[in-house]
């Protein structure tokens, strides 16, 4: 059919156009954010880029519930806008027809929103949680960048060094302040060197160097000169565990032997693709807006109920996790809502003059009183 067609191209135009705008706001927003991070030393700065891809690929669910949805109601909202939804009726159409070719053009989004849910994304934060604990158990040196103080992971020590070789484990012109129990040392130096010993641990080997103790104007200030003089970096790492927590286990894990945690993650995971398709089929009603009056109030009608079922979701996520609620109760009651939702708008929209519309009702509520008032004043 050519309108199904037409829709098809509009409706992918529109998406298209959706995804990219939402998804140059979220990358924007994160590459500031894990720049920050970088920036700060919280992570590492080759881990940048890859940060960034985990990181939308965590995100990705929400930004396709979002696109589907944004995109139906603005091809919505345009037909009505350009009259083209009057030409429709009038040929004899109903409003219901545009369930098929959304529900065609949604589904290779409800299934890719699925996939993501239950398998991309956690993978995603897992690998994510492994870089910066990878990062995490590196030495305090190997986190320096010359010529940029540099706090330790255990924040009593502030590392500077001038020159970092290539291998990491030698620095050129040091200075360490640590602080301990309101005392503060200073250690410079001219070189230093990376050594470990039988544990596994890591140590920074100083030479040529002097170290104060305590503040010059107090009577127990110390200076020493020393030949080597060796700080303890970092202790013997350990292995990467990564997350453990609910949201990164896999679909298999998180069935096998599910407690309160694992049982609202699934409900969370089995969330996003049930809303995504009920958010699709509700932008058909909700695009509806008077040519004379602006859309404004609907755009806004609209994303208050994106806000609403979403933070409705996380509610029960969470009642699920403390225990307040079983998972076979909590999952289904929202997306029934929603899809009861969907059918009493459209029933709003095509059955105008059906005997119990809302505005048949009003109008002979309005009938019988005028009635009434004029059979009071006769």
């Amino acid at each position: 059919m050519i309108f199904q067609r037409s829709l098809r191209r509009e409706l992918l135009s529109a998406a298209g156009a959706v995804f990219a705008t939402l998804f140059v706001i979220t990358i924007t927003v994160m590459l500031i954010k894990i720049l920050g991070q970088a920036a700060g030393g919280k992570v590492a700065s080759g881990d940048v880029l890859a940060l960034i891809a985990f990181t939308s690929l965590m995100n990705m669910p929400i930004l396709l519930i979002l696109t589907g949805f944004i995109s139906v109601l603005l091809v919505v909202t345009r037909a009505y806008q350009d009259s083209e939804m009057v030409v429709w009726f009038a040929s004899g159409l109903s409003l219901r027809q545009w369930i098929g070719p959304v529900l065609r053009f949604g589904m290779p989004w409800i299934v890719l929103t699925g996939l993501l849910s239950f398998i991309v994304t956690p993978w995603a934060n897992q690998q994510s949680v492994e870089f910066r604990e990878r990062y995490d158990k590196r030495s305090d040196i190997a986190k320096v960048s010359p010529g940029k103080f540099q706090e330790s992971s255990s924040s009593d020590r502030v590392f500077f060094v001038e020159e970092v070789a290539g291998d990491l484990s030698k620095v050129q012109n040091i200075f360490i302040n640590t602080v301990r129990d309101g005392k503060s040392s200073v250690v410079v130096a001219k070189e230093g060197m990376i050594e470990i010993d039988k544990y596994g641990d890591k140590f920074l080997v100083m030479s040529q160097g002097r170290r104060y103790d305590g503040l010059p104007t107090a009577p127990d200030f110390q200076m020493m000169q020393f030949e080597k003089y060796g700080v303890l970096v970092s202790s013997q790492n350990g292995t990467i565990v990564g997350d453990q927590s609910a949201k990164s286990m896999p679909l298999t894990v998180l069935l096998d032997k599910p407690d309160a945690n694992k049982k609202a993650e699934f409900l969370w995971r089995i969330s996003l693709p049930l809303m995504c398709m009920a958010l699709m089929l509700l932008a058909i009603p909700l695009g509806y807006v008077n040519p004379r009056v602006g859309r404004s109030a609907n755009l806004i009608v609209a994303l208050l109920v994106v806000i609403i079922y979403l933070n409705v979701v996380n509610i029960f996520q969470a009642m699920v996790s403390q225990g307040r609620i079983e998972f076979s109760v909590a999952w289904w009651p929202v997306h029934l809502i929603a899809i009861i939702m969907t059918f009493v708008l459209f029933f709003w929209r095509i059955e105008v003059n059906h005997r119990w519309h809302p505005l048949v009702l009003w109008s002979r509520g309005k009938a019988c009183l005028r009635s009434k008032e004029k059979e009071s004043v006769a």
